[in-house]
This record gives C-alpha cells, sequence and structure tokens, in this order.
C-alpha cells in the first residue's frame, strides 16, 4: 500500500505492520537461533525475542532443539516493548494455549490426547502435551510397573481424567485407553471361542486357587481341580508363569467376560486305563495319599486314587487309621468295587493274602502306649491222683473271726503323798 506525502509516493509501512495486544497469539517465522534466545519477525517493526525459558515446558533446552531457522511457529505475546524496547514473545505459552483447547476438547468427547514422557517423578510421569500431564504410576498399565524410567522418551496415549484450569492441573490414564482396546479385544476373542475348543495361551498369573492363561488379549482361568488329573496342592506344582499350554474350553460366561478352561482334558485321562485294564478282585500295589477319619486314601495309578474304608484296613478293630497306615506308605489292595460313573474306587487292605502291616495287634499296641504290663494269668494246680488229699480245715466263722474290742481300763489315780509338817 502506498502513501501520498508532500506531494510524493511512499510506501505505507505502518498499514503493513501486524495488529496485535498482549496475549494475542501471533505467526513468525524464525530468522535467527542465539544460545540463549530466538528472533522471530512476526511483521512488526521489530523482531520479537523468545528467550531460552520461553521456548518449551522442559527444563533447561537448548533453543537449537527446540526450532529451527525459517520455521513459522506460533507464538504468545508477552509484552510488546520491554525496559529495553523489545517485542517479547514465548512460544512455549503459545502452545499452552492451544495444547488447553484441545485437552478440554478431549475431556469432554473422551478421545485420548497424545504426549511423550518428558520426567518421572515421585508418583508418576510427566507426558508433554503442550502443557504439563501428570500419569500416576498407578494408571501407566494394567499391571503393575516396576521400572518407570522405560517409558522416558515414549509416546503414551492417555486419557484425561482431570482438568483444572486454575490451577494448570491434568490427570491422565493410559490404563483406561488400554482396557478399552482390550474390552475389543476381548469381544472379538469371546466371538471366536466356543465350549470344548483346543487352544494354545501361555500362564500369565498364577495364585492359591488357579493359575491364568493370556489368550493373546484376554485371560482364562484354570481352576486347581482342572491341572491335572491328580491331587494338586498348588498350581504352582504344575505350571509356572510363563509356560506355554495347550488347554480346552470348558465354559464361556460372556456377560461377565469370564473363561474357564481345563488342562488336564488335553491330557490322558488315567480313569479309563483302570476302566480297561482292572477288575474288581485285582490286588495293586499302592501309596496312600491321605488318612483321615474314616479311613485312607490310596492311589493305585498316577492320578487315580481309591478309598480304603475303616472297616477294611485291619483284621482287628481299629479306632483311628492312623494306627494303621501313614502316608507315603507303600502296600497291596484289593480293588472291591469301580463306580465308573462317579469315578470312585473301593478298597480293601485286610483282604489281601499274606499282607504284612506295619502294626501288630492293637491291644498290645495300647498297652505299650500307655507303659502297661501284662498281668501273669495263674497257672492252673493240677492235683496228682495217686497222692492222698487232706481235707482242708473248715474256715472260721465271720462271728467267731471278729474279736470282741478289748475295754480300756482308766488308769488309777495316783494319790499324792501328803506334805510332812515342818518339824
Amino acid at each position: 500500500m502506498l502513501l501520498e506525502i508532500d506531494g510524493k509516493i511512499v510506501p505505507n509501512y505502518a498499514a503493513t505492520m501486524v495488529s496485535f495486544d498482549e496475549g494475542d497469539v501471533v505467526k513468525g517465522k524464525v530468522v535467527r537461533i542465539d544460545k540463549d534466545e530466538v528472533l522471530v519477525d512476526i511483521g512488526y517493526k521489530s523482531e520479537g525475542v523468545i528467550p531460552s525459558t520461553e521456548l518449551s515446558i522442559r527444563k533447561s533446552v537448548d533453543p537449537a532443539d527446540e526450532v529451527e531457522q525459517g520455521e513459522e511457529i506460533d507464538a504468545l505475546v508477552l509484552t510488546k516493548e520491554d525496559s529495553e524496547g523489545r517485542l517479547i514473545l514465548s512460544k512455549k505459552r503459545a502452545r499452552f494455549e492451544k495444547a488447553w483447547r484441545r485437552i478440554e476438547a478431549s475431556a469432554e468427547s473422551g478421545e485420548p490426547v497424545e504426549g511423550s514422557v518428558i520426567e518421572v517423578v515421585k508418583g508418576g510421569l510427566i507426558l508433554d502435551l503442550g502443557v504439563r500431564g501428570f500419569l500416576p504410576a498407578s494408571l501407566v498399565d494394567i499391571r503393575r510397573v516396576h521400572n518407570l524410567d522405560e517409558f522416558l522418551g515414549q509416546t503414551l496415549e492417555c486419557k484425561v481424567i482431570e482438568l483444572n484450569r486454575s490451577r494448570n492441573n491434568v490427570v491422565l490414564s493410559r490404563r483406561a485407553v488400554l482396557e478399552e482396546e482390550r474390552k475389543e479385544v476381548r469381544e472379538q476373542i469371546l466371538d471366536r471361542l466356543q465350549p470344548g475348543q483346543v487352544v494354545e495361551g501361555k500362564i500369565s498369573n498364577i495364585v492359591d486357587f488357579g493359575a491364568f492363561v493370556d489368550l493373546d488379549g484376554i485371560d482364562g482361568l484354570i481352576h486347581i481341580s482342572e491341572l491335572s488329573w491328580s491331587h494338586v496342592n498348588h498350581p504352582s506344582e504344575v505350571v509356572s508363569i510363563g509356560d506355554s499350554v495347550r488347554i480346552k474350553v470348558l465354559d464361556i460366561d460372556r456377560d461377565r467376560q469370564r473363561i474357564s478352561l481345563g488342562l488336564k482334558q488335553t491330557q490322558e485321562d488315567p480313569w479309563q486305563r483302570v476302566i480297561s485294564t482292572h477288575r474288581s478282585g485285582d490286588v495293586l500295589e499302592g501309596t496312600v495319599t491321605k488318612v483321615v477319619a474314616f479311613g485312607a486314601f490310596v492311589e493305585i495309578l498316577p492320578g487315580v486314587e481309591g478309598l480304603v474304608h475303616i472297616s477294611e484296613l485291619a483284621d482287628h478293630h481299629v479306632e483311628s487309621p492312623s494306627e494303621v497306615v501313614e502316608p507315603n506308605s507303600k502296600l497291596n489292595v484289593k480293588i472291591l468295587e469301580i463306580d465308573e460313573e462317579r469315578r470312585r474306587l473301593s478298597l480293601s487292605i485286610k483282604r489281601v493274602e499274606g499282607q504284612n502291616m506295619p502294626m501288630g495287634d492293637l491291644s498290645a499296641q495300647i498297652a505299650s502306649a500307655e507303659g502297661s504290663e501284662e498281668v501273669p494269668v495263674a497257672e492252673e494246680v493240677v492235683a496228682d491222683p495217686e497222692e492222698p488229699q487232706t481235707e482242708a480245715e473248715p474256715e472260721t466263722p465271720v462271728e467267731d473271726a471278729v474279736a470282741e474290742p478289748e475295754v480300756e481300763e482308766p488308769a488309777a489315780e495316783v494319790e499324792e503323798p501328803e506334805a510332812s509338817p515342818e518339824s
């Protein structure tokens, strides 16, 4: 644009200058990068200055790492003219304003925001969103994270769960994003799985009541009773975290997104061996696995136990099974009954011929335990028929045997001699 001054046509420089106020966000081009500041041409009468402290929310930054010469950037006007007549700008505050508008929109819509991890602080991580966003350690992942340093420099996608402009406070949750993603994956997996299907997975966790298996995004549970055909005291006896396993899908609760799995169903059922190879009356060697009040359980094959009722332990009366058997002892047992439907075996120890039980007669055991001695029985005296027998004298009647009590006579009084008169 041109102006006529004193009959001369000259450029209208004032018309080419940008009009702005303090607090406005303006665009400019980086024209010089110094050690502690950056000069930006925003179309004003003088170039704007961005101090290094106003370049980024990061601490102690190198201006050359934040901007490039010739790059067009946004900057917020801090002051149009400082004490030295300079236009002072801030890149980080311009970014801050834009970031707040974006974060507020994301908080309202529920859409995640992205930011890079710039610091590890007590209790969590700091993300650069244009503003400093705090990601608590408990919300970094679905599972607990032991080393937060491994996230430094990573770009994370998080949801805004708390926002306070007056305090410049932004709280984030990456866990919410991961759980939402996992939910979608779970639904896909649940649609694909069917009861009876055999799949592969990896043991992700072990608890007292079973083991969890990761099925590529959703966890299923193998209950302790479904780990092995044998008795299991703790799941760690059968599997370890990280093991790859082949399991069978037993049940799916689609509403609660729960999957019940079985490991023993993919292995040979030892009960079928019992049915196919043994009959009632067979005598087998077994190992006592448990002694209870009503008898003892004996394992005759790996994973197959039968009960020896207390009445089948010994020929004599047994007060407590522990008197006759103890865990881990090996002995022979006889099969009394095979209940195929209930998968139960009735066994007997006392009916095995030649069974050498470790315990003896119960009365002898009790006597030994109490430290008592057997009372000798008096031998029967047999009279010699050729030897003459003498008649025994009749016993004295009871009345005659009782002597009359002696009556104690009173002692005679002794008279003291009278004192003789003094002579």
